[in-house]
């Protein structure tokens, strides 16, 4: 029987991951609305995005290894005050890029894509305007697949 990839695989790999990482912020830091909050980003800051990204398909736990985890990841947004408008515009830079750079335009992982960005962009407006969550600091990595949902949202 036939193993279904990972949406990792599916994707491409972390070279993939990487390039929609880099070209998607040369963007975020030419945006008038995003530019503000991204302009003194640490200069691996794409990487660590990319790496975050990619454990979550189902790839290597490239970030969790470099001392990252759900709830660093959850506190690097606390107090930046993101809007439905930050969050909107960056969803739109990210999906324009992932068609710029061919990621895969099949309807399953497309659709699980995007769930993926609209549930983690929303969590992040959700966290940038407050300074605490009740989450233990070694909470797992979220994992995403090919259309498994958590259930509803409870904060």
């Amino acid at each position: 029987m036939k193993q279904t990839p990972t949406l990792y695989e599916w994707a491409g790999g972390m070279p993939v991951f990487e390039q929609l990482t880099t070209m998607f912020y040369k963007k975020v830091l030419q945006d008038a609305l995003l530019e503000p909050i991204f302009k003194h980003m640490a200069p691996q800051h794409q990487q660590h995005v990319a790496h975050f990204i990619a454990e979550v398909f189902g790839g290597p736990k490239a970030y969790t290894e470099a001392g990252g985890s759900h709830f660093t990841m959850i506190r690097k947004h606390f107090s930046k005050h993101l809007t439905e408008q930050h969050r909107k515009r960056w969803v739109a830079l990210l999906l324009e890029t992932a068609d710029e750079i061919e990621l895969p335009g099949d309807p399953e992982f497309r659709s699980a894509f995007v769930a993926y960005i609209e549930w983690g962009t929303r969590i992040a407006v959700l966290n940038s305007n407050t300074d605490h969550i009740d989450l233990a600091e070694h909470e797992p990595m979220p994992r995403w697949g090919w259309g498994e949902t958590g259930g509803p949202y409870q904060p």
